[in-house]
Order: C-alpha cells, then sequence, then structure tokens
C-alpha cells in the first residue's frame, strides 16, 4: 500500500491575496469553491508536482504565517529563484549546502517556504557527506 502526501492546508489571512501570490509564482489554481459564506476551499498545485496546498476561509485553525519549512523542488534553481524575482517575491540568494541548494521565502502572510535543488537528482554524484 502507499502512502502519499497531496495535500498541505496553509493558514493565510486573505484568500485573494494569498491565490495571486501563489499563482503569481507558477502555482496553478486548480479548484476555487466557495462552500458557504462561512467557507471556502482554494487548491493550488506547483507546476509537476502530485502534493498541492490548499488555502481558504475556515479550512483550518492554524494560525496564518505560522507554517515553516515548506519545501518544493525544483530542477533548476537559478530559473526557480529568477521566477519568484521576476513575481516581486523577497527570495534569499542561493545558498549552496554539501546536500543542496536552497532558496528561502515567505508568502504574504509569513508561511515560511524552501525552494530545494538537489544536483544529484540531475546528473551530479551524490554528496559524501560525514555520518
Amino acid at each position: 500500500m502507499d502512502w502519499t502526501l497531496e495535500l498541505v492546508t496553509l493558514p493565510v489571512t486573505d484568500v485573494d491575496r494569498a491565490k495571486d501570490f501563489y499563482t503569481s509564482i507558477g502555482f496553478n489554481a486548480d479548484h476555487d469553491h466557495t462552500v458557504t459564506e462561512d467557507l471556502r476551499f482554494v487548491q493550488l498545485t506547483p507546476p509537476g508536482s502530485n502534493c498541492s496546498i490548499a488555502i481558504g476561509k475556515n479550512i483550518t485553525d492554524a494560525v496564518p504565517g505560522s507554517y515553516k519549512g515548506l519545501t518544493v523542488c525544483v530542477s533548476d534553481i537559478e530559473e526557480g529563484r529568477k521566477t519568484l524575482l521576476d513575481a516581486g517575491v523577497d527570495a534569499s540568494e542561493v545558498d549552496v549546502q554539501p546536500w543542496g541548494h536552497f532558496v528561502y521565502f515567505t508568502d504574504p502572510d509569513g508561511n515560511g517556504w524552501q525552494m530545494q535543488y538537489l544536483p544529484y537528482r540531475y546528473g551530479a554524484p551524490p554528496p559524501n557527506l560525514p555520518n
């Protein structure tokens, strides 16, 4: 039996602002459904991903901006960073570590993301890390 992670619910204060942010960096708006005046569900998926995020009204009790360490993986860290910068996102410089390269950014509510590039997935030898 497979276990797959396919949806992560993010707390946001303004659903439309968050939806605009995520679509501006390339996420596809899969669903936007207002169930009732007090319940709205928006699902967004990064390009090529099997895992989506959900934002909305009254879909989580978590505090907006409280999520940290969300990771989106890319095949080209420089192109990924450029996409963020072109969308007006305050993205960090590329942080090169022996196990991967990272760019850090937050959504408008402060939910923290890292963009990850793993060179060994794209032809580089695996890192030789100490145990």
